[in-house]
């Protein structure tokens, strides 16, 4: 079980920034070359620090769990996800429930128990 806590935030991460990633191949189809590398660059900013947020979430649990946690409710004022259920499930749940997930992880797993071997 110990070990599930422990894979279940980092494999849903993951999942999620890919999955947001996804949304950033539209702009193919709607710039020319020079424009697509900074369409690109702009889509993929929270993918960006969504991948910073694993990183050090990887590390020290209690931070990345915040940095996600506070991620989620900047992308449901920022991107006002409160305002359609199927977006807020979509965009912000996700990062919230990563950044609880992340806190139950440090709170039942020690660090003796070495759990990623």
């Amino acid at each position: 079980m110990k070990k599930f806590i422990y894979w279940l935030p980092r494999v849903l991460s993951i999942l999620f920034i890919l999955f947001l990633a996804l949304f950033a191949l539209d702009v193919f189809g709607e710039y020319g070359f020079p424009e697509i590398l900074i369409a690109l660059f702009m889509h993929l900013i929270p993918n960006f620090l969504l991948i910073i947020a694993l990183v050090i979430a990887w590390k020290w649990e209690v931070v990345g769990g915040v940095i996600f946690l506070v991620l989620g409710l900047f992308s449901i004022m920022f991107f006002k996800t409160y305002k359609d259920i199927i977006v807020f499930l979509l965009v912000s749940s996700p990062s919230l429930i990563i950044g609880v997930l992340f806190l139950l992880n440090k709170r039942y797993c020690n660090k003796k128990d070495k759990i990623p071997s």
